[in-house]
């Protein structure tokens, strides 16, 4: 049996069942599958470098609209804008993060279909905020740094959290909630980032 060789990309790696694109709004472009692809499948492995809040301030928007928060503080930049820099948000998403880096099918995908997360998976910190577009019938209409903490994303996104956001939720329910309006209250008074228009 012959082996298949995977290449990663210098931004991270994309799954060979999937394809980049480029489409009129969300960003014009996104991520798609080339053909069916089944629940808890391998999608993206980011890469790039890690910075920390203030140097992500220092940056341009066109620099850091592409950041993935992957701690307390943390963010990982991509060092060459590629495909597996083109997974769009939505509300109501068919991939989600397993650890800090990694993209897997929550659920079957079709061919055809676009690769989405909520970004409420992976941000943490106001760094990210925006006017969602996704069109879902959940559409939140606002992404911001807190929307982890809704108890209603808590459930349905369980287990596809990045783990600083899951360690976040764990201590807000074993004190009784208190711990994440601790945490967004710390994050203000830091001054962590907040997105440029």
């Amino acid at each position: 049996m012959a082996s298949k060789i995977i290449v990663a990309q210098p931004t991270g790696f994309v799954s060979p069942r999937l394809e980049g694109k480029l489409i009129a709004g969300k960003g014009g472009r996104g991520v798609f599958a080339r053909e069916r692809v089944r629940a808890g499948e391998l999608l993206v492995v980011w890469g790039g470098e890690v910075v920390d809040g203030d140097t992500l301030r220092s940056m341009s928007v066109d620099r850091f609209r592409l950041a993935l928060q992957v701690e307390e503080g943390l963010y990982l930049l991509t060092t060459h804008e590629g495909p597996a820099d083109w997974v769009n948000h939505s509300c109501a998403p068919n991939a989600g993060m397993q650890g800090q880096v990694v993209l897997v099918a929550m659920r079957d995908i079709r061919a055809g279909e676009e690769i989405t997360f909520d970004y409420a998976m992976s941000d943490g910190s106001t760094y990210d905020e925006f006017e969602c577009r996704c069109g879902a019938r959940t559409c939140r209409g606002r992404m911001n740094g807190s929307d982890w903490s809704l108890p209603e994303l808590q459930e349905r996104y369980a287990g596809y959290f990045s783990p600083y956001l899951q360690r976040r939720i764990d201590a807000a329910r074993a004190n009784g909630g208190k711990a994440s309006a601790r945490r967004l209250a710390a994050e203000r008074r830091v001054g962590v980032v907040t997105r440029r228009s």
